[in-house]
């Protein structure tokens, strides 16, 4: 069935967080970009290892970049971006667009995280960037991001309706806490049966929590101030493409933070 727009896909996007635009990556599209992706699988091992996430940025790697050119200038997938988000709003940057993948020997999680906000330490966040990014979690230009599934992929889960939220419920917080690193990421484990069933468990007890499920030629844009995190494993076969979707400016502003999160954690290390 072809894609259809509805008001339903705004509304999602504002109450829960996020919202799929279902079948909307054409058939022939869809085989172009997966035969591309295999090879993508392959390069990413091969620099990072067997357990490889990603590969990212497109643009850097040996890969036929027409198919992802394609998907960008799809008619269709622009209409739909810019009818919930603005007109400004542009993805497939392939200088940061990447390719999230399986892994290949044993499965893992990520931790429980809201984007940027966890991805520092505390007294960089606090001093630095809480302030901004309390009013960009309810700004349209900011925090907006893409996961195009090329197979079915359930893979992401999140909490509906935390992207607005400024505080986190003391359910969440240890739900959060409650990762172990070396265990669910780093150290091979003895089972992958029970590997398996503990980063589920792990996933499963954050309050609210539902499964993004995916199926091949979905779209899914979600805010990424809201929980969310990724569980996998080597028996799926996956290759979903993955983006911030911004305006030129945002673009602008995420190189920037960068350089001010970096200098930050130097000034922290240097003082301690």
């Amino acid at each position: 069935m072809s894609f259809q727009f509805t008001e339903k896909h705004i509304a999602d996007y504002h109450t829960l967080g996020y919202t799929i635009f279902q079948d909307i990556i054409p058939t022939s599209l869809l085989t172009d970009l997966r035969r591309v992706t295999d090879k993508a699988r392959e390069i990413a091992r091969e620099v990072t290892g067997p357990q490889a996430q990603r590969l990212q940025p497109i643009a850097k790697y040996d890969l036929d970049q027409r198919p992802f050119k394609n998907y960008g200038a799809l008619p269709e997938l622009n209409d739909a971006i810019h009818r919930v988000l603005t007109p400004q709003h542009y993805h497939a940057d392939l200088d940061r667009t990447g390719i999230l993948l399986e892994p290949a020997e044993y499965p893992w999680c990520t931790d429980w995280h809201r984007d940027w906000r966890d991805h520092m330490p505390r007294e960089v966040f606090e001093s630095e960037f809480r302030e901004e990014w309390q009013w960009q979690s309810f700004h349209i230009d900011y925090q907006n991001q893409i996961n195009c599934a090329l197979y079915e992929d359930p893979s992401t889960w999140i909490v509906p309706g935390s992207h607005y939220r400024q505080r986190n419920l003391p359910g969440e917080i240890a739900a959060k806490n409650a990762y172990d690193r070396d265990k669910f990421r780093n150290q091979r484990p003895v089972s992958h049966e029970q590997q398996e069933r503990d980063c589920l468990d792990y996933t499963r007890n954050m309050p609210g929590a539902i499964q993004l499920r995916l199926n091949a030629g979905d779209f899914a844009l979600y805010r990424s101030s809201a929980w969310h995190l990724g569980n996998y494993v080597p028996y799926r076969k996956r290759a979903t493409i993955h983006d911030f979707c911004g305006t030129p400016e945002y673009s602008q502003h995420m190189n920037e933070r960068v350089e001010r999160k970096e200098t930050a954690i130097k000034h922290l290390a240097s003082a301690t």
